[in-house]
């Protein structure tokens, strides 16, 4: 197997560290994302890191007790960027001071001007005389540690950018990993490139090393995958057939909470295009069975969790040899269930093939995609042949229409609910708009509203569109449909779908608020 440089990311628990992985991942470094509080001295030496990066964080390196990296990630002789927190914590472990309050405190869009002194990793920068970039910050450095200088000032951080051109050590008190910071891609371009890294990271490579890595894992025992039609477990699928041939059988599981027509189009698609072994499992009175009467959001997820755990168990029973479930489990999903500090987060919602297996199902995971972001699922997709068109889809989560129901699902709502969304799919395809949006569907309200067809009085279910723009799924902004594109689908929608007089669309980003409703 390949041995990719790596670069590490230390996460002091910024909201967007996610950001720097996605950066440096578009520039074909491999890197990870690993809490502070797990990066040990024998942890760096076994990781062996071409380059480090701070990341930014909540807290104040003026509180006992705040986070801070091993004091051996000094001494490794690799370079190192600091990032807002990041560059807080440097400066207080190097010898500098960080102080809060003053008056200094940055947050939002801000200006940066050189000190007149070049730094390779600003080439690109200030051709225009000063840089937009993004602040948050409340203390600030109040002075730098021995052998820092300073190559950029703010007005609320006079040492914006410092380096340490002897050891390679960098730092910054903005974010250049937000779009607001505009040339932030480039800063990462240039720490990259004096770290030496060559660009080694590429899908190509990935493919081969993750062929080895199942193949290794997995020896003569055989696979069962969870296929629930969407683009990861689907290039898990193929994947792990490359790597394994027939010893993986798929397990295709109709929840009764499927998109219209759509379990018949998985099913036909594998069949058709993939000689793999596939259980077509209709289960969908047994899960709506359980949901009956459940409006919960959290007891819906972990119902489904639950129930798709009871079936796989049931289909792996009678699989010879199965020992192994693969899922296609991805790096956000593991980052939002995980927080910095290596303990569990605030929970915003479960994932349910996050966090593995209960015991008693003894089969072993296999996760093969569990270090990659979507675009990198479907780059990877791209290298095993996978149709554009099935590539292309949008994500779909694995409890289906289920969350896409607030209240109690009921047969009657899902069929609503698959009436409309497929009037808007269409829509969004009819007018060009599919591969702008990142993911779209409609979300039946539990209310129902008074309407007006014809000459009488209706009382029906109201519905919300959805629909966002995204890179990886962690933050979203909603798609600017045009005014008239939304009359047309609302007309469309209350005209051919009975049961819905009322059609809304959600102007909501990620965060404050998740894609998905539920």
């Amino acid at each position: 197997m390949t041995q990719h440089q790596r670069l590490l990311i230390i996460d002091f628990g910024s909201q967007v560290t996610q950001l720097i992985a996605r950066r440096l991942r578009e520039l074909n470094v491999y890197c990870e994302i690993h809490p502070y509080q797990n990066v040990t001295d024998a942890f760096l030496a076994d990781f062996a890191p071409k380059a480090i990066i701070f990341s930014g964080g909540p807290d104040s390196v003026t509180r006992e007790g705040s986070p801070r990296p091993p004091k051996s990630a000094f001494t490794l002789g690799v370079p190192i960027l600091g990032i807002c927190y990041g560059q807080q914590v440097m400066m207080q472990e190097l010898g500098g001071l960080v102080e809060s309050g003053h008056g200094t405190a940055e947050f939002g869009r801000a200006f940066v001007t050189p000190t007149g002194t070049n730094l390779a990793i600003l080439d690109g920068w200030f051709s225009e005389g000063r840089e937009q970039v993004w602040m948050s910050h409340g203390d600030h450095v109040s002075r730098i540690a021995p052998g820092f200088e300073v190559f950029g000032t703010s007005p609320g951080a006079p040492f914006a950018i410092t380096a340490d051109l002897k050891r390679n050590f960098f730092a910054v008190q903005f974010h250049p990993e937000v779009h607001h910071t505009p040339r932030g891609a480039k800063l990462y371009e240039n720490f990259i490139r004096l770290a030496g890294f060559t660009g080694d990271w590429t899908m190509a490579s990935y493919k081969d090393d993750a062929i080895a890595k199942i193949r290794e894992q997995v020896g003569d025992k055989r696979v069962i995958c969870g296929l629930s039609g969407g683009v990861d477990s689907s290039v898990a699928a193929v994947l792990i057939h490359e790597a394994i041939g027939d010893q993986l059988t798929c397990v295709f599981v109709d929840h009764g909470l499927m998109r219209q027509g759509e379990a018949g189009e998985v099913v036909s698609m594998f069949r058709d295009n993939y000689n793999i072994p596939l259980i077509a499992a209709d289960e969908s009175e047994l899960f709506l069975g359980e949901l009956e009467g459940v409006t919960d959001p959290e007891v819906k997820r972990k119902t489904i969790g639950r129930l798709f755990i009871d079936v796989f168990q049931k289909y792996a029973d009678e699989i010879e040899g199965a020992e192994f479930l693969a899922q296609g489990t991805l790096y956000p999903d593991v980052i939002e269930s995980v927080s910095f500090s290596g303990g569990p987060s605030v929970t915003i919602k479960s994932h349910h093939n996050v966090g593995g297996l209960p015991e008693k199902m003894g089969l072993k995971l296999v996760e093969p995609l569990r270090e990659l972001f979507k675009d990198e699922v479907r780059a990877l997709g791209r290298e095993l042949g996978l149709p554009e068109k099935f590539i292309g889809r949008h994500p779909f989560p694995g409890p289906g229409l289920a969350i896409r129901c607030p209240g109690e699902i009921t047969r009657e709502k899902l069929e609503i609910l698959r009436q409309a969304d497929a009037v808007y799919i269409d829509q969004i395809r009819k007018h060009g708009l599919y591969d702008e949006i990142w993911q779209a569907f409609v979300a039946i309200l539990p209310v129902r509203t008074v309407g007006v067809m014809g000459d009488g009085r209706t009382y029906d279910y109201a519905c919300a569109l959805r629909a966002v723009t995204s890179v990886d799924g962690m933050t979203a902004d909603y798609y600017p449909f045009t005014h008239e594109f939304l009359g047309e689908t609302a007309t469309r929608i209350i005209n051919e779908v009975k049961g819905i007089n009322r059609v809304t669309y959600d102007i909501t980003s990620k965060p404050p608020g998740t894609i998905e409703w539920e």
